[in-house]
Order: structure tokens, then C-alpha cells, then sequence
């Protein structure tokens, strides 16, 4: 069935089809990802063509079908995210959040929550904010999307919310220091990194602006997630890879800021 609808979307990705067309795959706000088919693209002067750019966001109009390819025919309202069109460190933890959302939900799954989530991610990448933290809270808070819900307010054992934590694939959460020895296969993380993970598990991203940590605790808080997305979703994507690598070079292009200092956000 097809209907003519227009909805707001972000790019998730699009390739290349025969000469002049592309496929182009959109996160819509109404009707979920879906897989569009664009014709004449690459003529020149296409009006549409700077909507279907990487990191663009806008109200895609055409016909949405509920199987198969979709069409789209005009845009409006198109908002491009241009910090991180322009920097390739954006660009690496942009292109990994859009990964990550393209793998956690199926075609034309209606989720305007993660949409709006999403939306919340890249504008604040793209107003200057930590894409390390962004990606961070943003990886955490995804883990629901793919079944995964550990418990991390408190003690997975007595309840306790305050102190030290580690987490346990035992009990499906974090334990407090007095419970450590219940499981000796716990993640043996950072206690400092636990906090965090803890902390991004349910802050909103307009309460990050005051978070700002050392390179020490954002390494103990990547191998942390990177654990616990290891065990649980087993994806493997190139952007992350790519985000992983870059780390290695990123000092070489970017100033050091030496002032940074750690802060200890309240539990």
C-alpha cells in the first residue's frame, strides 16, 4: 500500500544506484527507518539533492510505502548539521550513532522517542559538546533498543546507591563493594568508569554542559561499554572501528587542551 505522506527524517545513509539515482535510507519520525529511492540525483541542479546529504535533517515528502522501496519527491524545512559535515572527528562518532540506530530498530518500526533522541544527539555534537560523552550516554541509554535493560541504579543485590560499583553479567546490574566477592567473573571496571556509565544511563543531554572528564576516565568508560556491548548486541560496525582508530591520530590534528579537569557529577 502507498500513500503520499511527508514526515520529518535524518540521513541514516545512501549509495549510489545505476547512474543518476540513489538509495537513500531515512530515519523518519513518523513511519521508522525506511529505504528510499531517489531518482535523478545526480543531474545538475537537483533542488532535493542537498537534503539527501549526510547529517541533514528535513520534512522528506513522497510516497511511503509499507513494503518495499519508498519515493521521495520534495523536501522542506532542511537543516543540516554542518559542524559535522565539516569535521571528520564529528563526523566518525555522528556516523557511528547513526550506525548503531540503523542497527537496533527494523524497517518502519514507529519509535518517535528514539527519533527525538537522536535529533537530541547531533544537535549538541554539533553545538560543541563532547561527542565522547554524546556517544557515551547515547550508546547506554541504546542498549534497550536491543533488549538490554542492567540494572544501574542501585546494588543489584541489597539495593544500595551510593559507594563503589562493578557490574556482573550474573546479576544483570551493578553490585556494591560488600558484594563484589558474589562474583568473581564481575567486569573488574573502573569504579570511577561505573560511575559514569551509571550517571549516562539516565541523564538527559541537557544536562551534560557541566560533565567534563579527563582522557584517563573516558578510556576506563569506552573499555566499560565496550564490554558490555561485546557481550550483549555482538555488532561489529566500521564506524565504530574507525572511531576506535582515530583516537591514535586525533592529537596530531587537534590542539590539547590542558585545562581539563574532571567532575565528579553527582549520583
Amino acid at each position: 500500500m502507498s500513500q503520499l505522506a511527508e514526515s520529518k527524517g535524518i540521513i541514516l545513509s545512501s549509495r549510489n544506484y545505476k547512474e543518476k539515482d540513489k538509495l537513500v535510507k531515512i530515519f523518519t519520525e513518523s513511519a521508522g527507518k525506511m529505504m528510499f529511492y531517489v531518482k535523478g540525483i545526480h543531474r545538475q541542479n537537483q533542488p532535493i539533492a542537498p537534503a539527501l546529504l549526510p547529517f541533514t535533517e528535513a520534512i522528506y515528502i513522497g510516497h511511503f510505502h509499507n513494503e518495499g522501496l519508498s519515493f521521495v519527491n520534495s523536501v522542506k524545512d532542511v537543516h543540516s548539521f554542518r559542524k559535522i559535515q565539516e569535521d571528520i572527528f564529528l563526523s566518525g562518532y555522528g556516523t557511528y550513532l547513526l550506525n548503531l540506530v540503523d542497527a537496533a530498530i527494523e524497517d518502519r518500526q514507529y519509535d518517535p522517542n528514539l527519533f527525538q533522541f537522536t535529533h537530541q544527539a547531533l544537535q549538541r555534537m554539533d553545538q560543541g559538546d563532547d561527542p565522547e560523552i554524546i556517544t557515551n550516554i547515547f550508546e547506554i541509554q541504546l542498549l534497550q533498543r536491543f533488549g538490554i535493560s542492567p540494572v544501574w541504579t542501585h546494588c543489584a543485590v541489597c539495593g544500595k546507591t551510593q559507594g563503589k560499583f562493578d557490574y556482573s553479567s550474573k546479576y544483570g546490574g551493578v553490585l556494591c563493594e560488600n558484594h563484589w566477592e558474589l562474583d568473581h567473573h564481575r567486569y573488574h571496571a573502573d569504579p570511577r568508569a561505573v560511575h559514569f556509565v551509571r550517571l549516562f544511563s539516565a541523564i538527559s543531554y541537557d544536562r551534560i554542559s557541566g560533565i567534563d572528564l579527563k582522557e584517563e576516565t573516558k578510556q576506563k568508560i569506552r573499555q566499560l561499554i565496550d564490554l558490555l556491548y561485546e557481550e550483549y548486541v555482538g555488532i561489529h560496525l566500521k564506524s565504530k572501528k574507525f572511531i576506535d582508530q582515530m583516537k591514535s591520530w586525533e592529537h596530531i590534528m587537534k590542539p590539547t587542551n590542558e585545562a581539563t579537569k574532571e567532575n565528579p557529577a553527582e549520583e
